[in-house]
């Protein structure tokens, strides 16, 4: 049995983008086993994945070195004896555990001088992989193979009674169709839909029968009550009071979900619910959502995408121009 472990990266979306390579590795390697080294808060992610077998936690905040424990890490897995390595990140710390772990073939690509680290690092070629999850699935292929095509969806399946136990927690029904927004986004305020927008958006769907929920972290929380006070009151506003398992879960019951570019939008492609996905900042010719029922809503302005994590032009006009009556002209009939 061959054992694998893959360095996850740190954004809870990339996570998500990293299944398809899992389940290549596992059509490869059928009775592997996949351990997954990633941050805590993408834990209840992962433990929802079937191709992963067990996640180690990446006790390292973002930019600090710690040789010393990353060392010591890498030592402790020493006794699992792993076959290989995948390293998604691009860092040089990042291939740091593989190789204090001794693991014998250390896959990645070339980046941050990590020759000495890897030993099997791979040139990119942005031109032909321009998704992530294109570039994921190339490093479960051997050396110099190409990307076995098509390339699988993410995709999660949540069962009834994990979807009725939350249900139940937070006192929320089916009754109605659901609408679930999704209105942070990690990396910045550029990848925001406006709150007014949003706001404007909850009203309209609620005049249309919808019961809307809005879900995010606890960073998020701000945000959607500034969107319950913008005249939503009957809004579920769940934003802190989930843990990342219950979004999931609470996800998979949307009849609708509008999002920005986040972690929850690649959650709610795998999980193939119809959604609007609101881009601004970045590009969805590199991280789209990946489902038939997702559609991708993006102004074409000749600023945009520019990646940043506030607006440097200081107008934001690639949301402030996406207007809510744009978006509600592209809202999908409810399926039920």
């Amino acid at each position: 049995m061959k054992k694998i472990l893959v360095i996850a990266p740190s954004w809870v979306g990339d996570c998500m983008l990293m299944q398809p390579m899992l389940h290549r590795l596992l059509m490869q390697h059928r009775y592997a086993r996949i351990d997954v080294l990633a941050p805590p808060w993408t834990e209840k992610l992962l433990r929802q994945i079937p191709e992963v077998n067990d996640v180690i936690i990446n006790p390292f905040p973002h930019g600090a070195l710690q040789l010393s424990a990353r060392r010591q890490l890498g030592q402790s897995l020493r006794a699992e004896q792993y076959d290989q390595a995948i390293v998604l990140p691009n860092s040089w710390k990042s291939a740091l555990v593989p190789y204090f772990a001794d693991i014998p073939l250390r896959t990645g690509f070339i980046g941050e001088l990590r020759y000495g680290l890897l030993n099997d690092a791979r040139k990119l070629d942005k031109k032909k992989l321009p998704l992530m999850v294109e570039r994921f699935v190339q490093l479960a292929e051997p050396s110099g193979s190409d990307v076995a095509r098509p390339v699988p969806h993410p995709h999660l399946n949540i069962t009834s009674e994990q979807r009725q136990q939350v249900l139940e927690k937070f006192g929320l029904t089916l009754a109605a169709p659901v609408a679930v927004f999704c209105p942070g986004a990690e990396y910045g305020p550029a990848k925001r839909w406006p709150v007014q927008y949003f706001a404007e958006l909850a009203q309209t769907l609620r005049d249309q029968g919808y019961a809307v929920w809005l879900i995010g972290s606890p960073k998020d929380k701000e945000v959607a009550d500034n969107i319950v006070a913008l005249g939503n009151p009957q809004a579920g506003n769940l934003c802190g009071r989930t843990d990342l398992a219950e979004a999931i879960a609470l996800l998979s019951c949307a009849d609708l979900v509008i999002s920005n570019d986040s972690g929850l939008m690649h959650i709610a492609a795998a999980l193939d619910r119809p959604m609007l996905a609101i881009f601004g900042s970045s590009s969805p010719r590199f991280t789209p959502p990946l489902s038939e029922k997702a559609q991708v809503l993006q102004l074409d302005l000749p600023c945009s995408p520019c990646f940043k994590r506030e607006c440097p032009k200081g107008h934001f006009n690639c949301m402030m121009q996406l207007t809510p009556e744009q978006v509600i002209k592209r809202l999908p009939a409810a399926e039920r």
